[in-house]
């Protein structure tokens, strides 16, 4: 999870200075601020969140444990033996994100109070759902507490709270005139609805991921899904929360792109066996645009196909297959760009309308939910279809009607589908995978452990210098191994 927090927001402070040129006194004294501009303190977290978001899941574990990619080279994160994890970028990014909530505050700004509680919970989901129990309550406090080592609060508690959050920010913006400066918003340009709708649509991610532990979670959604006045989500593809790359530096470049090429090296990075394989079962024209094909099938020892994925946690996977020429890397033509002009469908995306529409799916194929106008069957075929269009695909009819695609009310077709409609998406992947078993992994002869990872360990940090709260949350949570389930899972 390691991740360049100083970069981003030595980049963010230019971009900021780059296009609020034209913005009002910001301070009342120059020579000595007071207070912080909010609209540089929003663009901050979001560039900072979006684009660590997206790094991880191109480059990092998630995408490792997703079976997106295989590594033939440096292939400890292909391995699942994993180790402590740092977490200090995320909570670097909820600091200032805090800073953001207490200057809005002051400046009675709701809007930014809003959004500010929208990053919040974003973040903190996000954190929680790696690790478990994690500092919460007490978390961000050494300045006005002088609390430098926090206590883990269970993920029990942070859950509703969070839920909360993401309520009280769609009231707060509900009917709002406050405005919210375009140029400081790199994500949906000011418009106050859009953060509503992506604040229950993140709502309906995370209640479904937490509905086996949380006896609301289906009533809440339903509750939102009913009255879309109240609770706007997302209606297209055009609400995606997402922030383009610009794709001139390497800070704003996709983490694929040569620009950023330590991160994601083509050489090292293969597509897995798992995501080629299904892909050429179903016929999918995704594959043409992900997967380039093998630069000869002459010498090929184990498959002959055009394209050719290198199975997870093999031994010398350098050599499957005859080696380098006999196997499939990530498009360069599509993935390796630096985002901007190179590839505009190319953006560090924190959540999207395809992912809704399964979400969705999922809960009304399982009978706790309804939606108007919808079945589990439609909001299927709308997740696939959006999920080829936002990679400038139209599939043929003669694609759906395939067995193995045609609808058939099962949770391992949705999933198997969602799964692949999230590739590089966040780590949705990883958590749909831990959460329902599927897709059915091989995870590899060499992976350690039993299967895919279920969780980060706690950074090293914390057992050495937050030992005592690090105690305390082990003997109630279990084990601090990658196997052990969270609250969620449980």
């Amino acid at each position: 999870m390691k991740f360049n927090y100083k970069t981003i927001l030595v980049l963010s402070m230019a971009m900021l200075a780059a296009c609020t040129k034209d913005f009002k006194d910001i301070n009342t004294n120059p020579n000595s601020p007071e207070t912080t501009n909010t609209e540089f303190l929003m663009s901050d977290v979001l560039l900072s969140t979006a684009y660590a978001y997206q790094e991880n899941a191109v480059g990092r574990r998630p995408a490792s444990a997703a079976r997106y990619l295989t590594l033939v080279r440096n292939t400890g994160y292909d391995l699942l033996d994993w180790g402590p994890v740092d977490w200090d970028d995320i909570y670097a990014r909820l600091s200032v994100n805090k800073t953001l909530l207490e200057t809005a505050e002051k400046r009675s700004e709701k809007q930014y109070v809003a959004i500010s509680k929208i990053m919040k919970a974003f973040n903190f989901a996000y954190l929680t759902d790696l690790y478990g129990d994690v500092p919460y309550s007490q978390a961000l406090k050494s300045k006005e507490s002088n609390l430098i080592y926090p206590e883990y609060d269970q993920q029990q508690m942070i859950y509703p709270d969070l839920l909360r959050e993401l309520s009280e920010a769609n009231e707060l913006l509900k009917g709002s005139t406050e405005e919210i400066n375009a140029k400081g918003d790199v994500m949906f340009k000011g418009k106050a609805l859009q953060w509503r709708k992506f604040a229950n649509t993140l709502r309906l991610r995370m209640l479904l991921r937490i509905s086996k532990a949380y006896a609301p979670a289906f009533t809440e959604m339903q509750t939102i899904i009913s009255d879309k006045t109240a609770y706007p989500v997302f209606e297209s593809s055009a609400d995606n929360a997402e922030i383009a790359y610009l794709g001139n530096l390497a800070g704003y470049s996709w983490p694929g792109g040569p620009l950023a090429m330590i991160d994601f090296d083509y050489q090292k990075t293969k597509v897995s066996k798992e995501l080629v394989d299904r892909l050429i079962q179903r016929n999918d024209p995704r594959l043409a645009v992900w997967v380039e094909p093998v630069k000869s099938t002459v010498g090929s020892t184990v498959d002959l196909n055009k394209y050719v994925g290198v199975p997870n946690a093999i031994d010398a996977p350098s050599s499957y297959n005859g080696g380098e020429d006999h196997v499939s890397v990530f498009s360069a033509a599509f993935f390796r760009k630096n985002g901007g002009s190179a590839n505009p469908l190319l953006k560090a995306s924190l959540l999207t309308y395809t992912e809704q529409c399964f979400i969705l799916a999922e809960a009304v194929q399982k009978g706790k939910i309804t939606v108007p106008g919808e079945t589990a069957e439609s909001l299927y075929y709308k997740g696939i279809r959006e999920s080829m269009t936002s990679y400038g695909i139209t599939a043929a009819p003669t694609y759906f009607d395939q067995s193995v695609v045609k609808y058939d009310g099962t949770l391992e077709q949705l999933i198997t589908q969602k799964w692949m409609a999230m590739l590089f998406k966040g780590s949705e992947g990883w958590f749909d995978q831990r959460r329902t078993g599927y897709p059915a992994f091989v995870t590899g002869p060499l992976a350690a452990g039993r299967g895919i990872p279920k969780r980060y360990v706690f950074p090293d940090s914390e057992s050495a210098k937050n030992k005592l709260n690090y105690q305390k949350a082990v003997a109630v949570f279990g084990p601090d191994k990658e196997t052990t389930l969270m609250w969620s899972l449980k």
